[in-house]
């Protein structure tokens, strides 16, 4: 099966093509596990993360891709779902034990065994992917293959960073950064609090317009002043400066949820700007979204097949990877990336 794959961890500046296109045996369902040909997969920030290094795979070579939409072609011993032939999702969530505190309490993203697909488990950048049964994703018949498959990381985190934010119906809402996440995310608060007003802060131009075009209220730069002080604030970019931009931002006991697996380096410097009483104190809050749930990749389906979020997704040949990479870490992008892979 052909499989886009890298063999070492790189900056984009050093190597401008991590992944090689490459033939590998089509992989087998083990037990309780399921064998999907997957038709499109959607490219995300964190697969920089992954090849850059700043969380790198359990081992290397590895397929990245953890937004993959496929059929289930085969089903391996002690398979109970029934899945073959249905159209399934794979998310960042590959595996949680079950059993430990975090997954009795239903925060199964924080297990001390949680595995992610593409890092830790060869992902979708392939023409197969094997995932358990109990971590695939029924896809609703309403949402086509290249639509759903942001839905699974883009939707879901960007989903469970709103739960997050305890909003209230009426509160001023912000987003940092609007990408493949925040054009989903801003869909979603539209539907649920319908009574809030929604603040877009980008450095791009290109990302203003398009949130404008989205129904966003104002849309500014990341360090503008908004029309009034913000209750919550989503924090989705790789870099410093708009989580302290975004603190500056917040009303006295205003939550700031920053959804990024990590920072980078480059503009550290920012955090010595960070000044207790502007930007924390009157019972300002931090919290970090970590990975997610199944739970918040079902809620995040069920709420695009009642029709209220549309994917905006830009579509792109499986060997065409390294281009995705590259227009993501350049930023402006108008939605998502997504591989069509087969079918």
């Amino acid at each position: 099966m052909r499989a886009m794959q890298f063999t070492g961890l790189a900056t984009l500046e050093d190597q401008a093509e991590p992944l090689a296109l490459c033939d590998l045996p089509r992989p087998e369902p083990g037990p309780g596990q399921v064998l999907i040909r997957v038709h499109g997969c959607g490219v995300c920030h964190t697969e920089l993360d992954e090849i850059e290094g700043r969380t790198p795979p359990a081992q290397l070579p590895m397929t990245p891709g953890h937004q993959a939409v496929g059929e289930v072609t085969a089903e391996g011993p002690g398979c109970t779902r029934n899945l073959r032939g249905k159209r399934v999702g794979v998310a960042w969530i590959g595996h949680a034990c079950g059993h430990c505190k975090w997954c009795r309490e239903g925060r199964e993203n924080l297990c001390p065994d949680f595995r992610a697909t593409g890092r830790d488990l060869p992902g979708g950048f392939a023409e197969y992917v094997v995932i358990g049964e109990a971590f695939a994703h029924e896809l609703p018949e309403s949402l086509p293959d290249i639509e759903a498959a942001p839905l699974l990381c883009a939707g879901a985190v960007g989903y469970r960073a709103l739960r997050l934010c305890d909003l209230r119906d009426g509160e001023a809402l912000g987003l940092t950064g609007f990408g493949a996440s925040g054009h989903l995310v801003l869909q979603m608060a539209k539907a649920l609090f319908p009574a809030s007003p929604l603040f877009v802060f980008a450095r791009n131009a290109g990302e203003r317009k398009f949130a404008h075009s989205m129904g966003a209220d104002w849309a500014g730069d990341t360090e503008e002043k908004p029309p009034q002080a913000v209750d919550a604030m989503i924090d989705t970019t790789p870099a410093w400066l708009p989580v302290v931009a975004a603190l500056q931002a917040l009303t006295p006991g205003g939550r700031l949820v920053i959804n990024a697996i990590r920072k980078e380096d480059g503009d550290r410097d920012a955090l010595a700007d960070l000044d207790y009483e502007r930007h924390l104190w009157r019972e300002k809050s931090i919290r970090t979204v970590a990975n997610v749930t199944r739970q918040d990749v079902r809620e995040c389906l069920e709420l695009a097949a009642k029709g209220a979020v549309e994917t905006t997704a830009e579509v792109l040949p499986l060997h065409k990877a390294n281009e995705a990479l590259q227009r993501i870490n350049r930023g402006g992008l108008r939605g998502a990336l997504v591989l069509r892979v087969s079918g």
